[in-house]
């Protein structure tokens, strides 16, 4: 196990240092100067030349790349162009409302995903099971901002039970924090629901015919030990693979779902980033979330013994 994490790890380093020279040529590379949306359209040619080198745009991209690298590795994501204050604060400042996001969605998204998945594969074949595939192929197909619009405007536009837009911070109230983050929650957590619920509901048709299934029925099992306590805990594995795939992915869908409902999170960070060509606040970003996809993909490995005590590293 031992020498397993090390290999990992090891390769988690050398996946990191291929996406940080990823990030920082595409950016520097891609059309658009910053140095001049932040000198404005009446800035003369020195003047674009001080704030070019104030900033030490000027330098040769590998010296750029290595004082940037080198500020990576001692916890330093640089400094916002437009805004002067660290990416790092500015990262923290809106990590409330992206986590509570997140974690509320990941909370769903399994819950129903998983439970939808047993009761079709329980059912197989019948109505309620052909209703389910209906829905999860749906669900999974209809884009993130496509389900927003539509909650939007048939649960708070027209039926006016929640609000339309915005975020409450959870220490000015649970209940209107749990209330903005209902109709996001829902929209962000359709496809994950879908995509869930149809690899459990595969995985729990595969080990459902196998011959100990039918023997612990013979023996009188209940309907409960032989789908949660049989079946589920040995499809386990795939089930636990698309879970941590589906959190990685969800910080994808978060940058769209809180652009739609107006939530001041890091996605919306990143889209103003984007819009400012703020290369430092995009690359911390990029930097952090794929930080925590390497060390999602190693936990979800790492959690397969606890799943299936046959799997040995």
């Amino acid at each position: 196990m031992g020498t397993y994490i090390l290999r990992r790890l090891i390769s988690a380093i050398a996946v990191m240092a291929a996406v940080g020279i990823f990030v920082f040529l595409l950016l520097r590379l891609a059309p658009g100067d910053p140095v001049a949306m932040i000198a404005g359209d009446m800035a003369t040619q020195q003047m674009i030349d001080g704030i070019r080198e104030q900033l030490k745009l000027n330098e040769p991209l590998p010296v750029q790349f290595v004082r940037w690298a080198w500020d990576i590795v001692r916890g330093d994501l640089g400094t916002s162009i437009f805004t002067g204050l660290p990416v790092l604060k500015l990262i923290s400042q809106r990590l409330q409302p992206t986590l509570s996001l997140a974690i509320l969605t990941m909370i769903l998204s399994v819950t129903a995903g998983v439970f939808f998945g047993i009761f079709a594969a329980w059912r197989a074949g019948g109505l309620v099971d052909r209703m389910l595939s209906a829905f999860a192929a749906i669900g999974y197909s209809v884009p993130v901002f496509v389900v927003g619009y539509f909650l939007i405007y048939f649960f708070a536009i027209e039926a006016h039970w929640l609000p339309v837009q915005g975020y409450i911070a959870i220490d000015q109230g649970f209940g209107p924090w749990f209330v903005h983050l209902i109709l996001p929650t829902v929209a962000l957590g359709l496809p994950y629901i879908a995509f869930i619920a149809r690899i459990t509901r595969a995985s729990m048709l595969e080990v459902l015919s196998e011959d100990y299934m039918r023997t612990a029925a013979a023996k009188g099992a209940s309907t409960y030990a032989m789908l949660f306590h049989h079946a589920l805990k040995n499809a386990g594995a795939p089930i636990l693979t698309v879970i941590g795939t589906s959190l990685a992915y969800l910080i994808g869908g978060v940058v769209i779902t809180e652009t739609v409902f107006n939530i001041p999170g890091v996605g919306r960070l990143v889209v103003d980033a984007i819009n400012n060509r703020d290369y430092p606040v995009i690359q911390g970003v990029l930097i952090l979330v794929s930080g925590l996809y390497v060390l999602i993909n190693l936990a979800i490995d790492l959690a397969y013994t606890l799943v299936d005590p046959r799997i040995r590293y």
